[in-house]
C-alpha cells in the first residue's frame, strides 16, 4: 500500500495553512551531522541508540574504562589501587575485542570519530 499521495497532501496542506511558519530554526542551516564519518551500515543505528538514551556496547565499554581512568588518579590506598588497574586493564582489553570485532580499526572515520567520543567523556 502506498501512503506517499496521502503524505504529500497532508504536507501540501500543512503549508497552505502555514502550519510550518513559526517553527523553531526555520531559515538556518540544519545542524551538523555528529555521525557522518561513521559508516553507512552504523549510522542509523547509533543515531537510534543516541535518542533511546542508549550507548553501543562498546562505547559503553569505553566511558567506564575512562571513569576508572579517573578514579584511578584519586586513590592512594595500593591496595585499592591494584583492584582498579586489574578493572581497568581488563576493560580495556574488553573494548579492544569489541572493536576488532566490528573491524572499527580498519575505518577510516574510527581515528576521526574515536577522538569526538572521547573528548565527550
Amino acid at each position: 500500500m502506498d501512503l506517499s499521495h496521502i503524505i504529500e497532501e497532508k504536507i501540501k496542506r500543512a503549508v497552505d495553512q502555514g502550519d510550518f511558519d513559526n517553527l523553531p530554526g526555520k531559515g538556518e542551516p540544519l545542524p551538523k551531522d555528529e555521525f557522518a564519518h561513521l559508516p553507512d551500515d552504523l549510522r542509523n543505528s547509533y543515531r537510534v541508540l543516541k535518542n533511546a538514551g542508549m550507548l553501543p556496547e562498546e562505547m559503553q565499554v569505553k566511558k567506564e574504562v575512562v571513569e576508572l581512568e579517573e578514579l584511578l588518579e584519586t586513590i592512594v590506598d595500593t591496595d585499592e589501587k591494584k583492584n582498579v588497574e586489574k578493572k581497568l586493564t581488563e576493560k580495556r582489553l574488553r573494548f579492544q575485542m569489541l572493536m576488532e570485532k566490528r573491524k572499527m580499526s580498519q575505518s577510516p572515520a574510527y581515528s576521526q570519530y574515536n577522538n569526538a567520543i572521547a573528548n565527550r567523556f
